[in-house]
């Protein structure tokens, strides 16, 4: 019996486990393109890379805009902090002073 060579990417069941095989992807990707035949699959395949990359630069960059006031109101809810370190946070978020969450 043989198979695997893509780590059973056809196996996938959701995105986040797809999301963690992009480098599957991507060789499957290439083995399509290779095939000569193949190569809308190929297209489509490497755009869901695509999409997964663009998806984890927007994410990245609103997270890092936002973990300044999700720390605030986390902090507040375990009470840590208070409101006022939220309202703080939340305008840093906003850019009402140009300035960071206390820490």
């Amino acid at each position: 019996m043989s198979g695997g060579s893509y780590n059973y990417l056809y196996e996938v069941c959701d995105l986040e486990d797809l999301q963690a095989r992009q480098h599957d992807l991507a060789d499957m990707a290439e083995r399509l393109a290779g095939l000569g035949y193949a190569q809308d699959a190929a297209r489509e395949t490497e755009e869901l890379l695509l999409l997964f990359r663009q998806w984890q630069t927007r994410a990245g960059a609103r997270t890092t805009r936002l973990q300044g006031l999700w720390k605030a109101v986390e902090r507040w809810d375990s009470s840590d902090g208070g409101e006022d370190d939220v309202k703080a946070a939340l305008a840093a978020y906003r850019g009402d002073h140009g300035t960071t969450p206390p820490p």
